[in-house]
């Protein structure tokens, strides 16, 4: 039960972090277009930051 709740608040801290990056990247000075290249680097790497915590957790063994 830990392990689910830290793994949860993990994804929850590293989601918010990165998107938050993405989106001041993106209103910033390079604009949209110039911060969509980030924008799929980030949401590739929350899927797998969401795919590693299911694994690890929520998966049956």
């Amino acid at each position: 039960m830990v392990e689910k709740i830290s793994g949860f608040i993990g994804v929850f801290l590293v989601a918010a972090f990165v998107l938050g990056l993405a989106e001041s990247i993106s209103s910033g000075f390079a604009g949209f277009w110039g911060g969509f290249p980030f924008w799929v680097i980030t949401l590739s790497i929350l899927v797998l930051v969401v795919y590693d915590f299911w694994n690890t957790c929520l998966r049956r063994k």
